[in-house]
């Protein structure tokens, strides 16, 4: 009868494959292994420097200088309606006043969780009127008040006064309406804004793509 034999521990290829018996070698690899480690800290390093650097630069641009809103509404339609993508411009508002006739973005008085879309109107320390169907300026230069002259308001569109029409701003507060005067929630209802509830005046409309436009202040023709 033939004696058999059963190993009963190999041990496996890889193990017995790695193992070194020269020093010199030994250290080669562990200072190759110490320089792949070294690179790779290197890469994250330098990664997450770019990205400080990007969330830096972006940050700011988004929430101090340029801001998207959507328009959600038709109260300033026919120049923006509902859906449409604009981009607000925040950085202009820290070195210049709001300006009559820039379309802007506050933050609602009556609930400043709110933000709304309204046109500048009248501005600090003047009185606004509205009586038949036109808005009456009354400043320093018009004591006697002069008719503005709405030429994005359409010819059927009709404002339409709230009690006797009448408000007067203080020295930080702006009176605002919506271009579709019919169906504006705006300063005829609930008063002025406060300077520093305006977050921007629009830049931009980014969406729909084919009507992009780059918005200016209207010129009035008068102070």
């Amino acid at each position: 009868m033939r004696s058999k034999v059963r190993v009963l521990y190999r041990p496996p290829k890889f193990q017995t494959k790695n193992m070194q018996t020269d020093p010199e070698q030994q250290n080669t690899e562990n200072q190759e292994t110490e320089s792949g480690f070294k690179e790779l800290g290197l890469f994250v390093w330098d990664l997450v420097k770019v990205l400080i650097i990007a969330m830096a630069i972006i940050l700011p641009i988004r929430y101090a200088v340029a801001q998207p809103f959507i328009v959600s509404g038709s109260s300033m339609e026919p120049t923006f309606y509902s859906g449409e993508y604009l981009i607000i411009n925040e950085w202009t508002y820290h070195f210049d006043n709001p300006q009559r006739g820039d379309v802007v973005v506050f933050k609602y008085p009556k609930d400043t969780s709110q933000y709304f879309i309204k046109r500048i109107i009248a501005l600090p320390g003047e009185r606004v009127k509205i009586e038949e169907d036109n808005v009456i300026i009354y400043n320093k230069e018009h004591p006697n008040g002069w008719v503005l002259d709405e030429s994005y308001i359409p010819s059927s569109d009709t404002t339409l006064p709230v009690g006797d029409g009448m408000t007067t701003l203080g020295s930080n507060e702006y009176y605002v309406l919506g271009d579709n005067r019919l169906a504006s929630s705006d300063s005829r209802f609930w008063g002025p804004v406060p300077k520093n509830d305006i977050i921007g005046k629009v830049f931009v409309r980014a969406f729909p793509f084919s009507d992009l436009k780059k918005f200016e202040t209207i010129e009035y023709g008068v102070k």
